[in-house]
């Protein structure tokens, strides 16, 4: 009998009693492919890897524990209703029994995904930290165009948009937003729920186009799922801030596309009159009877409205944008929240029609601006005299107001990432604004700090009283004999002999930690060498530069002897790593040198 000869209907074990491939799994849940593929993205089931593929490279494995699991879901059984169901209607069609299938239409069974919601995410915490993939399909759908008969239905994607919009209006008027940045993908945001970092992606406000290479049938799954955790969500952020929700939007500001002002509008008014009414409701204490109570809801609900359908007045913007302090609380929020709160509290911006009016609309509230816009709608017009900043995306422009600046789209971004107001001469209209950092890249992992990062750095040291480096001169090096003057001491020749002390244990103590950070790399140093020449750390010239080059040199020899030991795998990952750091340096010295050559061609 052969050495690895196995019984037939003998129990499977290891790889594959675990996995089991794509077509077997259809075939055991007895559905369709397209059908097998819809449960496994609503149930959150997806293929894996398995370290020993059984039956070909090509095949894509699930676990079998996962088929189990859509095996005995609902949601299947139900499925298995609605296209019975559509053969039912398409039989009436066919007969041409119009008033059956009417009917029939008219009776179609549905199912809804509260369940599963609450399945794939026990707590309020897990859905926010998987919400990212979530906002940006539902703002990519929410820009598409709606064409009946196309592959997206026109009422999916007006959901769509009414989502997005509370979820815009709620991270405005609570202040969540953190860090914005415009790319050539779209625009980024992240938001901080409850210690969660919430990033999303949101197209320009470009024509899309719908391409055939994109199967919609898949994108259209994770959408249905998408919109039904962004309304659990939304339902439960508006309730946490005692505001009711869906939201009565005014159907004017609704018809005259501004649902977010509209947003806003309605989530200070409801605010403001639930609480107001159960301060009366405790100053009564009284019990009342139904129709007292009908009574009561009936003037709630004509107040909110009442405060929805008129306009504030012009010169009382500030109190719409600042309707939530009484909510809140400020006692509550923490120093992020309030630094948010208060960077454009003392602004008042109007925006031409000719900029990103949705995305200003949502981040300058969300800092505690107030802004207008061009068009019907607005709370004030662009002739008021009380506008610090006029946003202007045009070359030139005809008539100026001298009480305030005319400055471009960037200016808002850049103050939001650095957490300041940035001076304004580099974004006035007509000029090249500076390079638009990104706050999600760290300058400081990076290892190149660009040019407008260090400006935007020393004025934020200076926004918060602290105190900058002389020209020439750092601040936090404690060699330089002006930083020795202002410890104390008076005496300009001793201050220059104790700079040159401190300068020569510093550079000690460089190299000593130098040293234990290639030890630790797996790098041992020769301890002979710093013995003999215990001037190498502390000389200067070519005697400093062979020092150096010696050490170099003794850190490849101890690093080629230590490769000779490793495992293959151990000494691949080694020489990832260090083509990684060659491939960050080279990138690091060619921006060094665009850097230098745009200097140069400055200062020609």
């Amino acid at each position: 009998m052969p050495k690895h000869y196995r019984p037939p209907g003998k129990k499977k074990e290891g790889a594959a009693a675990r996995f089991i491939t794509r077509s077997k799994a259809v075939n055991n849940l007895q559905v369709s492919l397209p059908l097998f593929r819809r449960l496994c993205i609503l149930k959150g089931v997806f293929p894996r890897v398995p370290k020993k593929k059984l039956e070909g490279n090509q095949k894509t494995y699930y676990h079998v524990k996962d088929i189990n699991f859509l095996l005995h879901e609902p949601l299947l059984g139900k499925f298995r209703d609605i296209k019975a169901y559509a053969k039912k209607i398409k039989k009436a069609k066919a007969k041409k029994n119009r008033e059956l299938a009417e009917r029939l239409i008219n009776r179609q069974p549905s199912y809804k995904l509260d369940r599963l919601i609450l399945e794939r995410y026990p707590t309020f915490v897990d859905a926010l930290r998987d919400l990212d993939d979530c906002l940006t399909m539902v703002h990519l759908f929410a820009t598409l165009p709606a064409i009946e008969g196309e592959h997206i239905q026109v009422d999916r994607i007006h959901n769509c948009r009414r989502l997005s919009h509370e979820w815009q209006a709620y991270i405005a008027r609570t202040h969540c937003l953190r860090k914005t940045f415009i790319s050539v993908k779209g625009i980024y945001y992240q938001a901080e729920l409850e210690g969660q970092k919430i990033t999303w992606l949101t197209p320009h406000a470009l024509q899309q186009v719908l391409t055939e290479d994109v199967d919609f049938n898949v994108m259209n799954t994770f959408l249905e799922f998408y919109e039904a955790l962004l309304s659990f969500v939304n339902f439960k952020l508006y309730h946490s801030i005692n505001v009711k929700y869906p939201p009565i939007l005014d159907p004017r500001l609704e018809a005259l596309a501004a649902e977010l002002y509209a947003l806003c509008r309605y989530i200070g008014a409801g605010s403001r009159a639930l609480s107001d009414t159960s301060q009366a409701t405790i100053s009564s204490g009284s019990e009342k009877t139904d129709k007292e109570k009908m009574n009561t809801e009936t003037e709630e609900s004509e107040v909110r409205l009442a405060q929805l359908q008129y306009q504030l007045p012009a010169n009382e913007p500030g109190a719409l944008m600042n309707m939530m302090d009484e909510v809140n609380g400020c006692d509550d929020e923490d120093q992020d929240t309030k630094e948010c709160k208060s960077l454009l509290k003392s602004l008042k911006i109007f925006l031409s029609r000719e900029v990103p009016r949705e995305s200003l609309l949502f981040i300058i509230p969300a800092f505690g601006g107030v802004v207008s816009w061009e068009g019907d709608g607005a709370p004030f017009k662009e002739t008021d005299e009380n506008i610090t900043h006029q946003i202007v995306d045009r070359p030139s422009i005809g008539r100026k107001f001298l009480s305030r600046e005319y400055i471009q789209p960037q200016w808002v971004y850049d103050c939001i990432n650095a957490r300041i107001l940035l001076p304004t001469e580099q974004y006035l209209v007509g000029r090249v604004p500076p390079p638009h950092l990104s706050p999600f890249v760290d300058n400081e992992a990076e290892g190149y700090v660009p040019e407008y990062a260090e400006t935007i750095k020393n004025l934020q040291a200076a926004a918060r009283r602290h105190v900058l480096p002389l020209p020439g001169f750092d601040a936090q090096n404690p060699s330089d004999p002006q930083f020795l003057l202002a410890e104390g001491v008076n005496d300009r020749a001793e201050a220059n002999e104790a700079a040159e002390q401190k300068k020569k244990l510093l550079l000690f103590q460089k190299q000593y930690y130098n040293e234990l950070e290639m030890e630790s790399q797996g790098v041992e140093f020769s301890a002979a060498i710093s013995r003999e020449n215990p001037e190498i750390s502390v000389g200067d010239g070519d005697a400093e530069v062979g020092a150096r080059k010696e050490l170099d040199q003794v850190a490849e020899d101890e690093l080629a002897l230590s490769k000779t030991s490793m495992s293959r795998k151990k000494r691949g990952l080694l020489e990832a790593i260090q083509i990684g750091k060659e491939r960050k340096r080279s990138k690091i010295e060619r921006l060094m040198e665009r850097r230098k050559s745009a200097e140069a061609i400055k200062r020609g």
